[in-house]
């Protein structure tokens, strides 16, 4: 019998595929680590699977999900990636209460990169997405890099950001996964270090309770290559989180974030579950649960919704 102080935890198991063999594994595996096996949902969406394992445990969030990490890793589809992934979701996340969840915008609310598609207008798109690329690995100072990618716009007119706006594609099950949150009462944020200009239009069609970017300096209708105020960077994302939290009366503990660049990392530590989406290695190794499928959508079955 679990003890009076074990807490009721949840194991969501998802994957293009879920096979059943990995279910099996994992479901034994915490088991006979001595969790008390509560429930068992399944769920999915077009392309992808899902099934979540309510369970009661004594041990720390550490050790279940050491123990969950351990039997998926036994498994694998033979060219050593996992044959699905478990997100560990702790007992906050689970319990009544308003939660907030924060995403990143590029690559991960949206398909891509707003700079890059800006400037693909002033013909350096490959040296800008290559400069994106080092800083969201966590390679450059993402402050710096994102000054010298600004710098190479300037000139162009301010009407490439509605061209640039009515390009931006959604990811997979976004707004899906944003109605679903606000319609059941809680609070969807994003946070961004990108600009202001492309993602309040943006903000605005998703209904989303706070939204935050840089701001493009802007001058006689043209672009001067510049951001005004300060850069969001990775700290900045993070105090978001928190302020937002703090704002919306929502305990820290009930927050989601999202995000894929090192960009992200201070504030997927700061949430009481930070999920890595479609990540670079090191913000995936930091990520309290890995979503390496091509929809948003698995991320309502981390929370109770109701």
């Amino acid at each position: 019998m679990p003890s009076t102080d074990s807490r009721e935890y949840a194991l969501v198991s998802y994957g293009v595929r879920l096979p059943d063999v990995y279910l099996a594994t994992v479901q034994r595996a915490v088991a006979d680590a001595g969790a008390e096996i509560k429930e068992l949902e399944n769920a999915g969406g077009p392309g992808w699977e899902a099934s979540r394992l309510l369970v009661r445990w004594e041990g720390s969030l550490d050790s279940l999900r050491l123990c969950v990490r351990a039997a998926a890793s036994a498994l694998s589809d033979g060219t050593g990636a996992p044959a699905a992934q478990t997100a560990v979701v702790p007992p906050a996340l689970l319990a009544p209460g308003r939660k907030l969840l924060v995403m990143d915008v590029d690559s991960t609310l949206i398909r891509q990169e707003v700079i890059e598609l800006l400037a693909a207008h002033a013909g350096r798109e490959a040296e800008v997405a290559a400069v994106t690329e080092a800083a969201m690995r966590g390679e450059l100072d993402f402050a710096q890099s994102l000054h010298a990618r600004v710098s190479t716009l300037a000139g162009l007119p301010e009407s490439v950001i509605d061209e640039v706006g009515a390009r931006i594609e959604l990811t997979e099950g976004a707004e899906e996964l944003v109605a679903a949150f606000l319609d059941a009462g809680h609070a969807v944020a994003v946070v961004s270090g990108g600009f202001n200009q492309v993602l309040d239009p943006l903000a605005r069609r998703l209904r989303l309770t706070r939204a935050r970017a840089n701001q493009l300096g802007i001058q006689a209708g043209a672009l001067t290559g510049t951001v005004v105020g300060d850069v969001v960077d990775r700290a900045a994302k993070a105090a978001s989180l928190r302020a937002w939290a703090a704002e919306l009366g929502i305990e820290e503990a009930q927050t989601i974030a999202v995000g894929d660049g090192a960009n992200d990392l201070d504030m997927l530590a700061a949430a009481g579950l930070g999920v890595a989406f479609n990540a670079k290695p090191a913000v995936a190794a930091a990520a309290d649960a890995v979503l390496d499928l091509p929809s948003l959508a698995v991320i309502r079955h981390f929370v109770n919704l109701a």
